[in-house]
């Protein structure tokens, strides 16, 4: 890639990290009995999107997968402190068992991780591949050839003109003398 460019998955990474974590951690939040979030919880949640969102397109080693799964599962367990401030601690006997919950969260974390991961790799093969296809491809500079000047045994046309319009007329004979 050319030094200063950036790379077009960046914010697409950035969306992807925040986006996913907000939505697996209301997803597992209302399978485990909690609900879905409302008020201040759901703009606690935003804000929290946007962080992990942020920190993914601006973390320069954020295309790996090792930190995409570092920021997506911090993204989890500050999401589920945000959603057990609102009363729900999982001890409805309905629901899944804890270490089934965090099972899911993982499997759930490193199959978005890995996701992201990959799509930031394919994302910047397909736009090298599409920079170098429709890259402007040097023409040469082609001049006029320059006339080539050859002597003719035949005066120009000009020269003729130019001799004949002279006057061969002087003054009476008579009068120089």
């Amino acid at each position: 890639m050319p030094a200063g460019s950036a790379s077009p998955a960046i914010p697409l990474r950035g969306l992807a990290a925040g986006s996913l974590t907000v939505a697996l951690a209301t997803t597992a939040h209302a399978a485990a009995g909690g609900g879905t979030p409302s008020g201040a919880t759901a703009a606690q949640l935003v804000l929290l999107a946007v962080v992990i969102g942020a920190l993914s397109a601006t973390i320069s080693c954020a295309d790996r997968f090792r930190v995409q799964l570092a920021l997506m599962a911090a993204g989890q367990v500050l999401g589920h402190v945000l959603l057990g401030t609102v009363g729900h601690h999982h001890a409805s006997a309905a629901g899944p068992s804890a270490a089934a919950m965090v099972a899911a969260h993982a499997v759930a974390v490193a199959c978005g991780a890995a996701l992201i991961a990959a799509a930031g790799y394919l994302c910047a093969a397909i736009s090298r591949a599409v920079r170098t296809a429709v890259a402007p491809t040097p023409t040469p500079v082609t001049t006029a050839p320059r006339a080539a000047l050859v002597a003719a045994d035949q005066p120009l046309r000009s020269a003729l003109q130019l001799a004949a319009s002279m006057s061969h007329r002087g003054p009476p004979v008579g009068a120089v003398r």
